[in-house]
């Protein structure tokens, strides 16, 4: 770095309306004026940068930005007692990358609740493997097993299984012994997501009932759906008795029409997984478990890193619905 410039990643609106993505020089004083200032080593490309890339006023509301939800690196400074220089950390939730600046750029300033100390058993890389999507899985394997899951109960259906989160969450259902079904229209992800541990694929048809029926035979024990909408509907209406379904997406829409008949009827549970504002002892509780008994078997399966330089390309893949796995920025 010379006279505290570095490389940012940099979405403006222009006076047409429509958005440029380029890579800029910034200045270290342009950052926030928050607590602790790292190094950025990855960060990870979530669905939610795809959509403030494209100058979604939904999730960013004013540009320039830098998005970038997930990022990871070691602290260069701190007016925190909680973090000293050196420290390696992870950075993720909260408003980051979304109104506040994120993490595809050299150097991040946050505040101190933010960074959570990266637990001993994992890697920098790891950790962005990891990331939004993979506390997000957790996080909802950990609220339905709070309300009874158990592998004995049956198989846990993952909607938009080759996704960020559903990649995840059929890698880390996988390996807390449960049977995964996983949903996907992508042909060529099968063989994926069998080394991830699916043991059933289905078509993403099957979740997208169109009878009307407000209720329908029991077809998965529990499920973790990322896509909303009459999938999410789907979910609820063909889970079994005294289940959770685990909502945490809506790649297809926000909207949900079903009848009160599952929940009066078959006791299923629907568990709102929010990740931006989880309670700190949860959040370091997920990390522990990601870090350790919980982390999944084939992270390098998952991953595909890039250069920041890459980005732009990498971005338009997810948004027309061609993203697999992981990306993760290298810096």
């Amino acid at each position: 770095m010379s006279n505290n410039l570095y490389k940012a990643f940099v979405v403006r609106e222009k006076e047409d309306g429509t958005f440029s993505r380029s890579i800029e020089d910034k200045n270290i004083d342009e950052l926030p004026e928050d607590e602790v200032l790292i190094q950025v080593k990855y960060a990870a490309l979530n669905y939610k940068d795809a959509l403030s890339s494209s100058g979604h006023k939904g999730i960013t509301r004013e540009y320039p930005h830098t998005p970038g939800v997930d990022a990871c690196g070691i602290v260069v400074s701190s007016e925190s007692i909680e973090f000293k220089e050196g420290d390696a950390v992870i950075v993720t939730s909260y408003d980051f990358g979304m109104n506040t600046s994120g993490g595809f750029q050299e150097y991040i300033r946050v505040p101190a609740k933010w960074p959570v100390k990266l637990p001993p058993k994992m890697t920098l890389e790891e950790s962005m493997v990891l990331g939004t999507g993979g506390f997000t899985a957790a996080l909802s394997l950990f609220k339905m097993e709070m309300n009874g899951q158990n592998p004995e109960m049956g198989s846990i259906l993952v909607t938009g299984s080759t996704g960020g989160v559903g990649s995840m969450a059929v890698a880390i259902l996988a390996m807390n012994g449960y049977e995964v079904i996983a949903a996907s229209g992508k042909k060529e992800a099968h063989d994926y997501l069998r080394e991830l541990g699916a043991t059933e694929i289905i078509p993403r048809e099957e979740t997208n009932d169109q009878s009307g029926r407000p209720l329908l035979r029991p077809k998965w024990a529990g499920a973790i759906d990322t896509v909303g909408d009459n999938t999410l509907a789907t979910c609820i209406k063909a889970c079994g008795r005294n289940g959770s379904v685990a909502v945490c997406g809506l790649v297809e829409s926000p909207k949900l029409e079903t009848t009160v008949y599952p929940f009066i009827l078959n006791g299923v549970n629907v568990l709102g997984i929010e990740t931006a504002e989880t309670p700190r002892n949860i959040r370091l509780k997920i990390w522990e478990l990601l870090a350790e008994e919980w982390k999944p078997k084939h992270l390098d399966k998952i991953k595909k890193v890039i250069s920041l330089e890459e980005l732009e390309s990498y971005i338009q893949a997810m948004l027309e619905g061609k993203s697999k796995g992981r990306v993760l920025v290298k810096f």
